[in-house]
């Protein structure tokens, strides 16, 4: 239930990360709408990994039986095979282990579909569709919003949190400058229906295929009713940094001459494919300012590589509502805060084990693919993991109510 007296929170963004804060916010007793540029909420076509620290979250929304409709259980995660032949490297055992170990399942999932799970589950009226920001101000104490309406309209509120992705215009607020670096690589991206994908490409696993220069991954979702395909390559002279541009199956198909035979039937099963340019970018020096803060992509995109995107903005969702409950319209910048400087380090960290991974992943045959590939095979990255899949981060979350007002 909504407190008349809380502070009236402006979510610029109705991705995950956008949707998740306003529900959050709204447990928290915070008045929170979200201002969305689309004309209906939608998110193209690709899958995302559903980690424990992603799913202990929306559990706490009530939304875990939701997610098990939806989303494919992952028997076995970092299924690893070899380029040429499919032989298999390394593959990590989920189920009773991981639900041992961080008390949940890990997932896949079509973004879309958690996308609409997070929406039904916020009341229509908190959502404002066709409002793109163009521009926030700070004014004493309260924060104006201008949108590009034919009604010209203005809001003014609390505080503002830009969940508005990786062109954010909110972050110019905060942290002006842009420290984007091309990474070289660019990412193709498909939906197979699960009637045309090869057996293999069906069962509950992820799995990722390292060769010279490049990777390709798949796992099913959408309850098993298509596959998604990820494939990372050299980007030669696309440098496009778009979800929505259209690439060319061809050059996918290309890229991949010579791989195991069902790595191209799976290529060859698709009918259409997505490109986008990998962006490497420096943790940003803050987050927040006054009464303006960052969350998801807009504060902490990173690269593909660790799978972590969509759980750290999930992450920062909760943090914030943690941080925004029982606090009043003067305590919200301090509160604004310590909402960042509890979830700046770790996010920034994610960031950092982000990057590099391509170089390991896209070794040439020889001496260092072999070591490598031996180095697969005795690991065990499920544990390697505890320090992003545990729940010691989350301790925050049980501190007594008062601890979260400034000064508390």
């Amino acid at each position: 239930m909504i407190d008349d007296g809380a502070p009236r929170i402006a979510i610029v963004g109705g991705g995950i990360g956008g949707l998740a804060a306003a529900l959050f916010l709204r447990r928290a007793g915070v008045d929170a709408t979200v201002y969305e540029q689309a004309g209906m909420l939608r998110e193209v076509g690709a899958g995302l990994v559903v980690p424990p620290n992603m799913v202990r979250p929306l559990m706490r929304l009530g939304l875990g039986p939701a997610l098990e409709h939806v989303a494919v259980r992952l028997e076995s995660a970092w299924e690893f095979r070899r380029w040429q032949d499919g032989r298999v490297l390394f593959t990590q055992p989920m189920g009773a282990v991981c639900r041992e170990r961080y008390g949940t399942d890990c997932y896949v999932a079509h973004r879309a579909d958690l996308l609409q799970l997070l929406q039904r589950a916020l009341p229509a009226s908190q959502v404002r569709l066709d409002h793109r920001c163009t521009a926030a101000t700070a004014r004493d104490d309260r924060v104006q919003l201008r949108f590009a309406r034919r009604d010209a309209a203005e809001i003014e509120v609390d505080a503002v949190v830009g969940a508005d992705g990786i062109h954010s215009v909110l972050r110019a607020a905060v942290a002006p400058h842009d420290n984007a670096r091309f990474s070289g690589l660019c990412a193709f991206r498909c939906l197979v229906d699960a009637a045309h994908a090869p057996a293999m490409a069906l069962r509950p696993v992820q799995t990722l295929w390292l060769g010279p220069g490049r990777h390709f991954v798949h796992y099913p979702i959408s309850a098993g009713r298509l596959v998604n395909v990820v494939a990372i390559v050299p980007a030669g002279d696309w440098q496009q940094e778009s979800w929505t541009a259209p690439g060319e199956l061809a050059d996918l198909r290309a890229a991949f001459d010579g791989w195991d035979a069902r790595v191209l039937q799976l290529i060859d099963s698709a009918t259409d494919t997505m490109r986008w340019a990998l962006v490497d970018r420096e943790p940003l020096p803050r987050w927040t300012e006054g009464r303006i803060t960052l969350l998801g992509d807009a504060a902490h995109a990173m690269l593909p590589f660790f799978a972590q995107g969509a759980a750290q903005a999930i992450e920062d969702a909760e943090v914030l509502a943690h941080c925004l409950r029982g606090v009043d319209r003067a305590q919200v910048p301090a509160a604004l805060q310590r909402y960042e400087a509890l979830r700046r380090p770790r996010a920034s960290q994610v960031q950092w084990m982000s990057r590099g991974r391509e170089v390991r992943n896209h070794l040439p045959d020889g001496t260092q693919q072999r070591q490598r590939d031996d180095e697969l095979a005795r690991g065990d990255p499920l544990r390697d993991a505890a320090w992003l899949y545990g729940q010691e981060h989350e301790s925050i979350l049980t501190t007594e109510t008062g601890s979260n007002r400034p000064g508390g």
